[in-house]
């Protein structure tokens, strides 16, 4: 009688930022964790040890057991391209190249053998037998993309900052054919590199404040913006019919340099001078944050038509850092082209190993993928036992109430919120991702007018401009939003229903962007953006019930379904991982109540 082995892979990715693990068993993700969890670094880019001591541990494998260990991307190629792209700009960059090399020759081209090191010293020498193996950093992002979504079939878009050369690419993914590319744009070429360098000229950190950028272009006069508009596509981008570009290098400096962009060349197009970190921000930075999405937008809609047309595909997948932006991920949707977008809720280089090993089970394998008979769970981080959370309040000596029925608990917190309370809450499995779905998340009152600037300057520390995201049920989803795609992940923008906005003033343009922030502009003012738009968060009682029962709870109480959900954290740290880091946040932060699992604590 044959006996069934199940193949075993450990995803991994690193050294760049978003370093993170994943476990796969005979092509299903078992588990997966970003490093930053653990180590508190946001955006932690080292060796993820502690990621894959997590996923070995829940897993009751030893790294002997393991089939392989799968790199997100191929150094060498990595390599090449920093040696030819240096010996394409000389004389410039000899400074970067000075400080690029010792790492290089000391480190980063021995990767195989740092993550032997490094895995030796998780799992002793039986470790050193365990095959490692590179799959393309491309690949990986397709893989994690098409591998997890529910579709047998479809054409995929990968988009980021540069992996090798790849800095785009596309294709068509089947079950039993695997992934195929058909096109790829290549570095310094980039979708991804062109919007951080407008998020480097207007003062936020590259590799993880685009995000905030995307959120700054709804404030915008859309007359000035136009213009920056003409000029970025006059100047800096030249935008092919099939979405790829060209790059005016003379405006960059990534390539070689220490900085994204020219400064002086940028103002001098621009009129006004690159914004440092503390600067206030106005008007004319969230003209030309509007004008950089734009561009981005006009850029990806031509990608995914040209794809279109050469696969005639009827569903696209998406991965890569450019696809966790949500509105150019709605652009996409709202053209109406294919019957579903499916996005990878890690799209990033964390996403990458969860890619790169189920890439490798598919290629080793050979699985039939038919696409995925219910959502992918991306709750797949530590969880944490009662005896765990009761040993954090003895050593903190704190008081708490237990509630033995969860029902019970979802109707005290509904209660708690409903009072305009701001609740921590903590329950099951960490999300893997950038993006809190109700298992490390804060949560409050999206009717308070007030909630948007306690949350951002009292709770969060962060810029008071920053919209919140509504989380709401599936059933009832169409009572506060007009049609749009369903996300789980909170990866599409959505219209507020129409019904529920107020008007704005006629003078609105002429407002600053803080008197714009305070404009009521719907019946929800807390999660409603400037352009009426809301980040929404589908939440289907499958998926997750107990956040599902949760809105219920609120709903009931209150008649309002929806939530404010923001992750758990504050300003320049990572989610919350560990009962201590989420009673540490509460803490030091504006929070009044701390869910942790069935466990309520009140200031």
């Amino acid at each position: 009688m044959n006996t069934f082995i199940w193949m075993k892979i450990l995803g991994i990715s690193a050294y760049y930022h978003d370093s993170a693990a994943a476990l796969i068993v005979d092509g299903e993700v078992r588990y997966a964790a970003q490093e930053e969890r653990f180590s508190r670094i946001k955006n932690d880019a080292s060796f993820p040890v502690e990621a894959i001591q997590f996923c070995l541990t829940e897993s009751g494998y030893a790294l002997e057991d393991l089939d392989y260990v799968a790199f997100y991307d191929k150094p060498f190629l990595k390599f090449e391209r920093l040696l030819e792209t240096y010996y394409a700009f000389i004389p410039k960059g000899f400074r970067s190249f000075a400080m690029a090399m010792p790492i290089w020759l000391k480190e980063k081209l021995f990767t195989k053998q740092i993550i032997r090191k490094h895995l030796k010293k998780i799992g002793g020498p039986h470790a050193q037998k365990t095959s490692i193996v590179f799959p393309e950093h491309h690949l990986s992002h397709a893989a994690s993309a098409f591998y997890t979504s529910p579709f047998p079939k479809s054409a995929f878009l990968t988009v980021d900052g540069v992996g090798e050369w790849t800095t785009t690419s596309y294709g068509l993914a089947s079950g039993d054919k695997g992934i195929k590319v058909l096109g790829e744009l290549h570095f310094p070429d980039s979708l991804g590199l062109f919007y951080s360098s407008f998020t480097y000229f207007l003062g936020f950190k590259v590799n993880s404040g685009e995000y905030k950028m995307m959120g700054l272009a709804p404030y915008s006069n859309s007359k000035t913006a136009q213009h920056f508009v003409d000029l970025i596509k006059e100047n800096l981008v030249d935008i092919k019919a099939d979405g790829s570009i060209k790059l005016n290098m003379d405006y960059f400096e990534y390539p070689v340099g220490l900085r994204m962009v020219n400064p002086k060349k940028w103002e001098a197009l621009f009129g006004f001078k690159k914004r440092t970190t503390d600067e206030p921000l106005t008007q004319i930075h969230a003209d030309l944050a509007f004008a950089a999405q734009k561009v981005l937008e006009e850029m990806v809609v031509k990608l995914v038509h040209h794809i279109k047309k050469e696969t005639q595909a009827e569903y696209l997948c998406l991965a890569g850092g450019v696809a966790l932006n949500c509105v150019a991920n709605s652009a996409i949707f709202n053209e109406n082209i294919f019957k579903d977008i499916y996005v990878q809720p890690a799209a990033g280089d964390a996403g990458g190993a969860i890619g790169a090993a189920l890439a490798t089970a598919h290629l080793k394998q050979n699985l039939n993928f038919t696409g995925l008979k219910k959502a992918f769970n991306p709750y797949l981080g530590p969880s944490y036992s009662n005896l765990e959370i009761e040993r954090l309040f003895r050593k903190h000596k704190c008081s708490y109430h237990h509630f033995e029925s969860t029902d019970d608990l979802l109707k005290t917190t509904a209660q708690h919120i409903a009072s305009k309370k701001v609740v921590g809450w903590f329950r099951g499995r960490t999300e893997f991702g950038p993006r809190a779905l109700g298992n490390r998340s804060i949560l409050a009152d999206p009717s308070d007018p007030e909630m948007q600037s306690k949350l951002n300057l009292k709770i969060k520390f962060r810029e008071s401009f920053r919209p919140f995201a509504p989380a709401v049920c599936e059933e009832d989803y169409d009572t506060y939003f007009e049609p749009g795609k369903h996300s789980a992940y909170m990866l599409f923008t959505n219209p507020v229903k129409e019904s529920l906005r107020m008007p704005l003033p006629k003078n609105f343009d002429e407002l600053s962007l803080e008197e714009k922030r305070r404009t009521p502009k719907s019946s929800l003012p807390a999660i409603t953006h400037v352009d009426y738009s809301a980040r929404v968060q589908v939440v289907n009682k499958e998926v997750n019930p107990t956040f599902w029962g949760l809105l219920q709870a609120f709903k009931n109480l209150t008649g309002n379904g929806v939530l404010i959900n923001t992750s758990f954290n504050v300003k320049d740290e990572p989610i919350v991982n560990t009962p201590e880091d989420a009673y540490q946040c509460f803490i030091n932060s504006g929070m009044d109540i701390l869910v942790l699992e069935n466990y309520v604590i009140e200031k």
